[in-house]
């Protein structure tokens, strides 16, 4: 299996005059959108305090956590420290320690299934804007910086498992003078990643260690690459109610999905309630499977012309506890999981050994 590589700095702004190929399957796909009539959210700004940061020495823990080729510490973009996954199917991930962000979830073919934007910075001057980032303990708006600051802290390494058939790390995150700051509870917050195969699974285990109730939201940010922004599609959103945030993400407007197809046709912030167990996200070369457990939301979100230089490259399908909080007496956990894998599209793959084929030579209007 391989997924759409779609490299970072290949922004190509919108007017180019550059031709679109694309199989007629995808092409096809020309549904009537939801069309917002005011612009998205914008750039993000980060209200922020310093990010939480700490002297990392990669080569102790390379030492004591790496596996072999399957788990390695080491300094990856940026020279921030990063765990490198790698299976013996032949797919790989990378974890950067600062924001615990998965930065990177390549197939065995070498080909990516995330998207960096090219305004991202690995200089822990602000959270890496790509990847999956972290929401937690704010998904947001409220009154701390924007989406929480776990995605702004170092995490550490707490263990690793170097089984080649499903290389793991688990990364820890506990709270500081710099979370309490911001926010007043004592916890734990352990985020194992692992590499099944082509598979990528999360674990997020939130524990109360405080002596007193706490509550909090999160989301997994999670950025895909897609071939174009407007046939890109998510399926599985169907007849659910979701809160479009467009207008006002204090005051969303509460709506149902209708379409089998939730599209792309101006810019998106929708929250969906009581999401299914599973979503697929189709990238214009296959389907991104999105699996989880006791992640109650789905939130899908494009800027639309407000990232005019990349908008058409990615959208973002969130794994989410949004509307309603969590709540942990002390000691207690709240743990949620998700399995993302990639199916190429069988036409895809046909066409990019027969690119001159007839089924395979359909442009856009």
């Amino acid at each position: 299996m391989s997924a759409l590589a779609i490299a970072p700095s290949a922004c190509i702004p919108r007017g180019s005059t550059a031709p679109s190929r694309r199989p007629a399957a995808a092409a096809a796909v020309r549904l009537s959108a939801f069309r917002p009539v005011r612009p998205a959210r914008g750039p993000l700004r980060v209200r922020s305090q310093a990010a939480a940061t700490a002297t990392v020495d990669v080569k102790e823990l390379n030492a004591k956590y790496g596996k072999g080729s399957a788990v390695e510490v080491k300094e990856g973009r940026g020279g921030l420290p990063t765990v490198f996954l790698k299976s013996a199917a032949g797919a790989t991930a990378e974890i950067a320690l600062f924001g615990g962000c998965v930065t990177s979830w390549k197939t065995a073919a070498g080909q990516e299934v995330l998207y960096i934007r090219p305004d991202a910075v690995f200089d822990k001057s602000k959270p890496i804007s790509g990847g999956i980032p972290h929401c937690f303990p704010q998904f947001g708006p409220g009154a701390m910086q924007v989406h929480g600051f776990a995605r702004n802290a170092d995490w550490a390494v707490g263990g690793a498992s170097g089984d080649a058939a499903k290389p793991a790390v688990t990364l820890v995150l506990k709270d500081s003078d710099y979370t309490r700051a911001m926010w007043p509870h004592a916890f734990k917050a352990e985020y194992t990643v692992v590499l099944d195969g082509e598979v990528l699974r999360t674990r997020l285990a939130v524990t109360n260690t405080d002596d007193k109730p706490l509550e909090f939201t999160a989301s997994l940010h999670s950025y895909f690459g897609v071939a174009d922004v407007e046939t890109a599609n998510v399926r599985g959103l169907q007849g659910l109610e979701y809160l479009d945030r467009v207008r006002d993400s204090t005051h969303p407007s509460v709506h149902q999905e209708l379409r089998e197809l939730a599209t792309f046709r101006g810019p998106v912030d929708a929250v969906y309630k009581a999401a299914p167990a599973k979503v697929l996200l189709d990238n214009g070369s296959g389907d991104v499977s999105i699996a989880s457990v006791n992640w109650p939301e789905v939130v899908v979100w494009t800027p639309w012309t407000a990232m005019e230089a990349c908008y058409k490259e990615f959208v973002c399908v969130e794994n989410a506890l949004a509307t309603s909080p969590a709540k942990l007496a002390p000691g207690a956990e709240w743990v949620a999981t998700t399995a993302m894998a990639f199916s190429r599209d069988p036409l895809d793959e046909f066409c990019a050994s027969n690119p001159e084929d007839l089924e395979c030579l359909v442009y856009d209007d």
